[in-house]
């Protein structure tokens, strides 16, 4: 019998479902602890390969523009396919042999022009990989923060693990050994999950649905606000590995840096579970707030002495980034109607991911390199601050207009 008719009798809803889950947290757990080495310790492989600034930032923006054309591609290739694991596997073969060419280049240009293929591969893939969490768990009591919790783990403890280990064999060979045997495991166990055939309600692209999105003034305005606050999350999570060792700190101290920012994450995303209220008035005034600790946040980055303090800094990231994702995730639920649901999420995390991106790795690389990190730092406080001057002017205007976010949206 084929995979996708034995999907149909939803396997995983029937008999001893313990097993699969363990995976599929597995999963989850190294998927995320992968991806860690690559966004927190790749920027130090890069310099001590002797790479500036500049070209690190360019290199790393090569990232979040290849996500433009990506995510969309990935999404619906795997909607024709209608078997997320399938194209997960497609997607951690290719980042797999594509990263051993990565770590055996040797000139900045062959570099790139490599990158530019293993983004195309590696940056959908916490996408697809919660597409997938939730076709597991389509039809079950499990919750989806329950799944998203290893990832937060596998994230932090990773992170700290190989901080401490890159600390005693260096970037080379230490960065490209731990990212591949972590990816490599990944796949392993990609392998060994289940068949997976994706809900039929699963929501997709749908035709023409960026434009009917973005027709929408409230919603295009909140897209545009959320780059502006975006921008210097995206430098900070590009350069500051790069900011410690200028510091004079350690790559141990890169990796526990790392951690103190995502070790508290997901009790931020269990808090809103419990407390949120979906509200629009509530959600501008959460927006409005998380953008001022953010700009709080890269102030105190812009006059740090000590390296090790960052470490102390990086703990806000729990409450600005998770509580960001969080409000902006569930008003873009708001402002876009059903028929387009899907649409709007894939904008949102394009506006906050691809597009700021670009941004942050070009413009933060070029301040850095001629002026220092903390005048990259002042000009990310800078945006927060119009951020959230913006989002507070927002909602007050919507207030006022007695805007009902998408009302209608569960009725079409």
């Amino acid at each position: 019998m084929s995979e996708r008719q034995t999907n149909l009798s939803s396997p995983l809803h029937t008999a001893s479902p313990r097993s699969p889950f363990f995976l599929l947290k597995a999963f989850t757990f190294f998927l995320y602890g992968s991806i860690v080495i690559f966004t927190s310790f790749f920027q130090l492989y890069l310099q001590d390969r002797g790479m500036s600034k500049l070209e690190i930032g360019a290199l790393m923006a090569v990232g979040p523009f290849v996500s433009l054309i990506a995510n969309p591609f990935w999404g619906y290739f795997s909607d024709r396919m209608e078997n997320t694991r399938r194209t997960l596997i497609l997607m951690l073969t290719g980042t797999l042999l594509l990263a051993q060419l990565v770590f055996r280049a040797n000139s900045y240009v062959t570099i790139y022009l490599i990158m530019l293929a293993f983004f195309f591969f590696q940056s959908p893939m916490f996408a697809q990989s919660n597409t997938m969490i939730l076709g597991y768990i389509d039809g079950t009591a499990r919750k989806f923060g329950a799944f998203r919790l290893w990832g937060s783990l596998g994230w932090a403890l990773t992170a700290a693990a190989a901080g401490f280990a890159i600390d005693r064999t260096g970037t080379t060979p230490g960065v490209a050994w731990i990212f591949t045997g972590l990816l490599g495991f990944t796949l392993l166990i990609a392998f060994v999950l289940p068949p997976l055939r994706r809900a039929a309600d699963t929501p997709v692209v749908a035709p023409g649905g960026f434009g009917k999105v973005l027709g929408n003034p409230t919603f295009a305005t909140f897209l545009l606000l959320g780059v502006l606050v975006s921008v210097p999350n995206a430098m900070n999570s590009t350069f500051m590995t790069l900011y410690i060792t200028d510091l004079g700190g350690s790559r141990e101290l890169v990796g526990w840096s790392v951690f103190a920012a995502s070790i508290l994450e997901a009790g931020v995303f269990l808090v809103f579970d419990r407390f949120f209220r979906r509200n629009l008035n509530f959600m501008m005034i959460c927006l409005t707030a998380v953008s001022l600790l953010f700009a709080l946040r890269w102030y105190l980055m812009s006059v740090v002495t000590d390296p090790v303090h960052i470490i102390y800094i990086q703990m806000m990231h729990s409450v600005t980034y998770a509580g960001y994702f969080y409000v902006g995730t569930q008003m873009t639920s708001m402002f876009v109607p059903n028929a387009y649901r899907g649409t709007g999420q894939a904008l949102y995390t394009l506006s906050w991911s691809g597009v700021s991106g670009v941004i942050a790795g070009v413009f933060g690389g070029w301040i850095f390199d001629n002026f220092g990190a903390p005048l990259m730092y002042q000009s990310g406080t800078a945006l927060a601050v119009v951020g959230a001057v913006g989002f507070a002017a927002m909602g007050y205007s919507l207030h006022r207009g007695g805007y009902r976010a998408q009302a209608a949206a569960g009725r079409e």
